[in-house]
């Protein structure tokens, strides 16, 4: 890839990489100017996203969640002190119970106590140790309110009873033969006692007082084991209990509405600006004078913004309204070309684009009004051979015009052949009948003598020539005139088109003076300027001032991007 570096007529080669000054750093207003210029994707996509997030949210079943607190004793007996062991006991105690209350049994009783079916349960219920405490909440979510705060509560009484049932079952059984044994023994006593008071004989006595005091220490000893009993029943029935029931809610935990659209709306914003950022950066085409000194290293002599509909006239804007701000930019560019080349003036201008549909024919006729404007006598020439548009700008016939005043020969009288229009001191010479062979006569040694000829009849002659890489005709005719104003269409001219065209009008020995950023789109955020130039010492160039004014924005380099 070929990129011109310094002045026009300097050439460079580099790696096929875009160019960029080194140390070139991306601005705060140009992220401004981005975030502008891609405003109305940013809106589009956060309205987008909210609008959908709302109306999603709002048909969506409302869930709620009721929710009720367990508490874990730490101590099996509250008259003991409380050791470091029973608290750890506890807190595994509790995990312990928050895995079984959602065991099966406990979820299938619960759901035949409620009258649902247990499937709904098991998604619904969860039951989590509150940290560094020894406390159970029990959280149940669904649809009906007043269901799930039943559930919240009988989960946990169901649990509890099932507990105690099989804590107690072998407690329960020893309690209960440790009884009947005590009421047996007591039984004994009662006999033995009543045989005792009876008996008269002294060994009788003595057997049954052996026999009373052995019943008496079985007695004891059986109340012992029943109070042991009693304490065990008592200590299983006090691990769990109730510290909070659950209550109906009254407010669905989602679907939560205003979040959710709000959320929508910021993730949609954040997509929009990140194919923001990407359409930039992907984006290759021209739209600063930035972009243009970048990758042509031409100067910007004029930046025009992009023309409404002038009437019935092909966009003679400079014509029918003088004081509007796109003719004081044809102003600006004409003034920049009077001062692109001091030593030499500029009497044949050759304008021309890297591609169709630029506005080269446009700029051409305007230029050629402020031009005329001046006083100077000037001469727009039609060299377009294939698609010829002048005599529809001037409204004009296109009977003669170029071709036949080529084919005239030597000596051909050129102003029988010219044109005058509505603007003073402004002749057009139009392309006359479209030849066959456009390029072969506009490199004649018959338009070398022609442009001679016109450059004798006027102050300024300016061409109006078919695109660089369309057709070699704009290579030919660069050549033989002065200089060459090269269109660029901000925002649709690829860089390397442009750069090519450049490159391309140098290699035939064109005086490239520089570029005119045309159709600029002053509705968006970004800044333009309207550049001066005047010759220098080497290169016949130098900037005079610039006045800024609002148009389309710049490229930009993104932070990822590395200067080449």
């Amino acid at each position: 890839m070929l990129e011109y570096a310094g002045r026009p007529g300097q050439l460079a080669e580099n790696d096929g990489q875009r160019s960029a000054s080194p140390g070139v750093k991306m601005e705060l207003r140009e992220y401004v100017g981005l975030l502008r210029k891609w405003l109305w994707l940013i809106l589009v996509c956060a309205l987008a996203a909210g609008a959908i997030a709302y109306i999603v949210s709002k048909n969506t079943t409302p869930v709620y969640e009721a929710s009720s607190t367990l508490r874990v004793n730490q101590a099996s007996n509250p008259a003991t002190t409380v050791a470091y062991a029973d608290i750890l006991t506890s807190e595994r105690l509790a995990r312990t119970y928050a895995t079984l209350l959602t065991s099966r049994p406990v979820l299938e009783e619960t759901a035949r106590r409620l009258g649902v079916d247990v499937k709904s349960l098991e998604d619904a219920v969860t039951v989590t140790p509150v940290r560094d405490t020894l406390l159970l909440k029990v959280t149940v979510e669904g649809p009906n309110a007043r269901l799930i705060s039943d559930a919240a509560n009988v989960l946990p009484q169901v649990f509890i009873d099932r507990d105690r049932e099989q804590q107690l079952g072998q407690v329960s059984k020893w309690r209960e033969s440790l009884e009947g044994e005590i009421e047996a023994t007591l039984a004994d006593i009662t006999r033995t006692t009543n045989d005792l008071a009876a008996a008269a004989d002294d060994s009788q006595k003595t057997r049954l007082e052996a026999s009373l005091a052995q019943y008496r220490t079985t007695y004891s000893s059986l109340l012992a084991n029943a109070q042991q009993a009693r304490t065990a029943e008592a200590q299983a029935t006090n691990n769990l209990v109730v510290s909070e029931p659950a209550v109906a809610p009254e407010v669905p935990i989602r679907p939560r509405t205003f979040t959710n659209t709000l959320l929508a709306l910021v993730i949609g914003a954040m997509l929009a600006v990140g194919a923001a950022f990407l359409a930039e950066y992907l984006d290759d085409t021209v739209k600063t004078a930035d972009d243009v000194s970048r990758v042509t290293g031409l100067s910007t002599l004029g930046a025009i913004a992009r023309l409404k509909d002038a009437g019935g006239t092909r966009q003679l804007i400079a014509w029918l309204k003088s004081k509007a701000p796109e003719t004081e930019a044809y102003r600006t560019l004409r003034t920049n070309i009077q001062f692109s080349s001091v030593d030499k003036p500029i009497k044949t201008l050759l304008v021309t684009s890297s591609s169709p549909g630029e506005g080269k024919s446009t700029t051409t006729a305007n230029l050629a009004v402020v031009m005329a404007q001046t006083g100077q006598q000037v001469i727009v020439v039609d060299t377009d051979l294939r698609r010829p548009v002048l005599h529809k700008v001037f409204e004009v016939p296109n009977n003669a015009g170029l071709t036949t005043a080529l084919l005239a020969g030597e000596g051909v009288d050129i102003e029988s052949h010219l044109q005058p229009t509505e603007i003073d001191h402004l002749s057009v010479l139009t392309s006359g009948p479209i030849p066959p062979n456009p390029s072969e006569l506009l490199g004649s040694h018959r338009m070398t003598n022609l442009v001679a000829a016109l450059s004798q009849h006027a102050d300024l002659v300016i061409f109006d020539s078919p695109p660089v890489l369309a057709v070699t005709d704009a290579a030919v005719l660069a050549r033989q005139v002065d200089g060459v104003l090269l269109v660029a269409d901000a925002g649709r001219t690829k860089e390397h088109a442009l750069t090519s065209a450049a490159a391309e009008l140098e290699k035939t020995g064109g005086n490239v003076l520089g570029v005119a950023l045309n159709r600029l789109d002053v509705r968006r955020g970004y800044n333009y300027y309207y550049y001066y130039y005047y010759s220098d010492e080497e290169g016949g160039e130098r900037k005079r001032s610039s006045q800024r004014r609002k148009a389309d924005g710049s490229r930009l380099r993104l932070p990822w991007q590395k200067p080449a």
